[in-house]
């Protein structure tokens, strides 16, 4: 057992906060231009709606191939695998000549992105085991870190001019460069599988305890993708904000997420994972609430910042219940339950803005709460048990 106090020592736990960073970072960039998509293209709502579902899209489809090969080839390799063709595929995306290029190649983008999420994960949980600590959200929170790099280099690209082009080659290549040093020893790392994993199913999908585990994952990515949509237009509509003000909500919200995803291994050590998780889901329900009653500008700044930390360590922790799953291989359990995570995060928005178009936006929040709930009720599920 390595020291607890020494874990950044280690060149495994390094290369996966290296994996990770670096996934969110290219994700960050991409997310921070894609206003620039919009007026070079002149997109209008709709198109740009398909373009970025394009993205999803290819993110879901890469799921069971990742969870297949992840259990072929290892998660270490495949994760390496993916990062090199992530980071050219970013550059790509800025020399796309037509809006259906540009979805051709965000398809491809996001199936990097999807499929070295799912490696990363299982890498990330053998780390974990290896290492007996709990790191996983530190993992997540250092995603989170490298997103919000990229999102600050996007500003700054803005703000002086620098086209797509320039800003993703630049970026693509510094991260690229600092980033797979520390990952690619790890390259030929050989699979981990027992004998009755030679054959993994290509597609595998949640079923039994494993399915209400992504339940949890359903609910909490739900919340974070109706937070990133909906967040700042809640407080323009509810409390009246200027737009910069709205603004503030979601960096309330991502800081919270940042800074409890840090201290999250030293809880799930403390409290364990069952405890931690309802602790969680009743602080989120507890902010949800807030923000809906309250309606002004400092309740709901608060509301969000209880949903940040309640939300911050129930994805690492549905991953790593995932890896550990006793019926199903790491690979497919993981990809089954990110598929479940990406699909929370794909009709999030669009069904917070089906329900506010019935009850108003702020009764629509509401069906957070229920998921909240719903995710409390599933928390013993994140309890492994023994296989039979």
């Amino acid at each position: 057992m390595q020291s607890k106090n020494r874990i950044w020592q280690d060149a495994g736990w390094r290369a996966v906060v290296a994996a990770f960073v670096l996934n969110g970072l290219l994700f960050g960039v991409w997310a921070s231009r894609v206003p620039a998509f919009k007026d070079r293209f002149e997109l209008d709502p709709a198109v740009l709606g398909l373009l970025l579902l394009a993205l999803a899209g290819g993110a879901i489809m890469s799921f069971p191939f990742a969870g297949y090969l992840s259990e072929k080839w290892g998660a270490e390799r495949l994760t390496v695998r993916c990062a090199i063709g992530y980071v050219p595929a970013l550059v790509v995306l800025s020399l796309a000549p037509s809006p259906l290029l540009l979805g051709i190649a965000l398809f491809v983008f996001g199936a990097f992105h999807g499929a070295m999420d799912v490696a990363m994960n299982g890498w990330g949980a053998r780390v974990e085991d290896r290492l007996a600590r709990s790191t996983m959200s530190v993992f997540h929170a250092t995603f989170s870190l490298g997103a919000g790099i990229g999102a600050a280099s996007g500003y700054l690209a803005a703000a002086s001019s620098i086209p797509p082009s320039w800003h993703f080659l630049m970026v693509a290549g510094i991260g690229g460069i600092i980033a797979l040093p520390f990952m690619a020893p790890h390259a030929h790392t050989r699979a981990h599988r027992t004998p009755n994993e030679d054959r993994p199913p290509m597609l595998a999908l949640p079923t039994g305890p494993l399915a209400l585990v992504g339940l949890i994952a359903f609910a909490s990515a739900m919340g974070e993708g109706a937070m990133a949509d909906w967040s700042a237009v809640f407080l323009r509509l509810v409390a009246q904000t200027s737009e910069a003000q709205a603004a503030l909500g979601y960096a309330v919200f991502s800081v919270a997420m940042v800074a409890t995803r840090l201290s999250g291994g030293f809880l799930v050590e403390r409290f364990g994972a069952v405890r931690t998780t309802q602790a969680s889901t009743l602080t989120a329900f507890a902010g949800i609430l807030i923000a809906v009653i309250g309606g002004t500008y400092g309740s709901i700044l608060a509301g969000y910042l209880l949903m940040g930390i309640g939300y911050a360590v129930l994805m690492p922790l549905v991953f790593s219940r995932a890896a550990r799953d006793p019926h199903v291989a790491p690979g497919p359990a993981l990809a089954s339950v990110a598929t479940l995570g990406y699909g929370g995060m794909l009709l999030g928005p669009p069904i917070i803005g089906f329900v506010a178009q019935l009850t108003g936006l702020r009764l629509s929040f509401v069906v957070l709460a229920g998921l909240a709930v719903m995710a409390f009720a599933l928390a013993p599920r994140l309890r492994v048990a023994a296989p039979d």
